[in-house]
């Protein structure tokens, strides 16, 4: 950009020229070296002046005089103290000492001016308006300035998203081993329960709950029955015992019955328990004792005192509660047993514990011996009926036709489980001094462990007859005996009661009422003592002798 400056005669020509913009965006001109003055001759020809380093001694045409620039304030002119000359250019206002506003310089081309100041950045230009100028993405570009606390930033955003993150996978870890763990102990409480279930062992649904109890009250009962007759070879005494497994209520029982037990033969003969067992034999007293009881025994186990000892040691001894102390028969003077709480019984110990009677002691204190000791083994035996049926094979005893060591080995399998879950008991049959069977012995024993009630007869069966002779004369019951056994019926002794006037003839079941008739009429009782009535549980018709009957006489 060219600018005249005034001060000599003529005007004398200065060119200045943009070179940037200061910090304040205001325009910056630098002066561009003159070119040489000229003097014009006489006849309007212009002569240069000055020194020519590059003179051949010929006088140099003079070119033209450029064209004069436009009007345009001088640049900014500044003393030795940096303050504007009056009448100077001001590139940041307006000219100096006039107060004017400066004009505008012409535009100077911006990539000229760059070439040649290097370091200088090009000028900036005005921005166009919007409609004057088509913009495109492309010429756009976006710097972004590096920041001290942007990566500070950018590292807390990255630590909260990771915290947050593990924060949540822990609590979605918690939750799936929470679930997982519901699941696990729903699946091991259904399976406990249906194991339970399998094996009978749930309170409420086995025969220690409510439910089974009303269901056994409510229905008859199946009961598995064996008969064991422990033969004491040395003493020659015999023990016997009721085996029962009531699989209706999953308990096991030992029934001890004294020898004391009043039984009627096959004859219609009385005879006691322990007659039958050394007269009878084994298959004769079963019979016997399922016409006295209403049992249905399936077989008989004759059990010698030697296998006795066998079986204790097949099992691995045994431990009970012993009530007494048994002298040793080899060594006078020494104990083979002592009284106490859990004691273990080998073979020979258990032998002579369950066999032994003190003086003065009734059967009953040695039954109670040996139902300890039977019961003892039944806690030791395997569960397994494959296991227990090998121990009874070991055994190498013989045994009654009636019952193999297989079917053996499996009911002793089944009392053996009772025995360890803990339902199994040991009772005894009270009997009255003559061998007969009292209310009390009928209504514990007879009715709520052997059937509850009177199992119905086989066809072909005779009727069984309870007698309870109240007449006051004892003789009376053998002439009662004698005439039901000839009239075809089966005598059940009752016992003896107070004293009555009148007889009586009672049937439970309406179905037996005819059979009750006929009872009356075979003992010569008129048909009006014929009731219903709550008879014996042993027995079809009961009957209660009064003084009214003189048995024929």
């Amino acid at each position: 950009m060219n600018d005249r400056y005034d001060g000599y005669d003529g005007y004398d020509q200065q060119q200045y020229e943009l070179v940037g913009y200061d910090e304040f965006g205001q325009p910056v001109y630098r002066q561009v070296q003159q070119a040489p003055s000229y003097e014009r001759s006489a006849d309007g020809s212009a002569y240069g002046y000055g020194y020519d380093p590059y003179a051949t001694g010929q006088q140099q045409p003079v070119p033209p005089a450029p064209p004069a620039p436009p009007q345009q304030q001088p640049p900014h002119a500044y003393d030795p103290y940096g303050h504007a000359q009056p009448g100077s250019y001001d590139p940041y206002g307006a000219q100096a000492g006039t107060g004017e506003q400066p004009r505008v310089a012409q535009q100077v081309d911006v990539e000229q001016t760059a070439a040649y100041i290097p370091q200088q950045a090009p000028p900036r230009e005005e921005p166009a308006r919007p409609q004057d100028r088509d913009y495109r993405t492309e010429q756009f570009s976006f710097v972004e300035e590096p920041d001290d606390n942007s990566e500070d930033v950018i590292d807390w955003l990255k630590f909260t998203e990771s915290r947050s993150e593990r924060r949540e996978e822990a609590k979605r870890r918690g939750r799936n081993r929470i679930v997982a763990l519901v699941v696990v102990l729903a699946l091991c409480l259904v399976g406990g329960v249906g194991y339970l279930w399998s094996q009978d062992k749930l309170p409420f649904l086995s025969k220690d709950g409510a439910a089974a109890g009303a269901a056994a009250e409510a229905g008859p009962q199946n009961r598995d029955v064996i008969v064991v007759h422990l033969h004491n070879t040395k003493g020659g005494a015999t023990s016997t015992a009721l085996l029962v497994n009531n699989t209706t209520t999953k308990q096991g029982t030992t029934v001890l019955l004294p020898n004391s037990l009043a039984l009627s033969a096959e004859d219609g003969t009385a005879t006691t328990l322990g007659k039958s067992v050394g007269d009878d034999g084994s298959a004769g007293t079963g019979d016997e004792i399922d016409t006295l009881l209403g049992t249905d025994i399936e077989g008989t186990w004759r059990l010698d005192t030697p296998y006795l000892n066998n079986l204790v040691e097949l099992v691995g001894n045994i431990d009970i509660d012993t009530n007494a102390t048994v002298p040793d028969p080899a060594k006078k003077g020494t104990a083979l047993v002592h009284k106490g709480e859990q004691q273990t019984l080998s073979g020979p110990m258990a032998v002579g514990y369950a066999t032994y009677r003190a003086k003065g002691e009734d059967q009953t204190a040695q039954l109670m011996r040996f139902g300890q000791v039977m019961q003892g083994v039944l806690r030791k035996l395997s569960s397994d009926p494959q296991a227990a049926t090998t121990t009874v094979q070991t055994l190498a005893q013989i045994l009654d036709p009636s019952l193999t060591e297989k079917d053996l080995g499996a009911f002793l399998a089944k009392l053996a489980d009772h025995a360890k879950e803990g339902d199994y008991k040991t009772a005894l049959l009270p009997v009255q001094s003559g061998g007969t069977l009292s209310e009390s012995a009928a209504d514990s024993v007879v009715k709520d462990v052997l059937g509850g009630t009177v199992k119905a007869p086989a066809k072909g069966d005779s009727l069984r007859v309870g007698v309870k002779n109240a007449t006051g004369v004892t003789a009376r019951t053998e002439k009662a005996r004698v005439t039901l056994v000839n009239g075809g019926y089966t005598f059940v002794s009752g016992g003896t009661g107070t004293s009555v006037v009148s007889s009586q003839v009672i049937y439970a079941d309406a179905a037996r009422k005819q059979d009750a008739v006929e009872v009356a009429k075979t003992l010569g009782l008129p048909t009006s003592a014929v009731r219903k009535g709550r008879t014996a549980a042993n027995a079809d018709v009961s009957v209660v002798l009064g003084q009214d009957y003189t048995g024929g006489q």
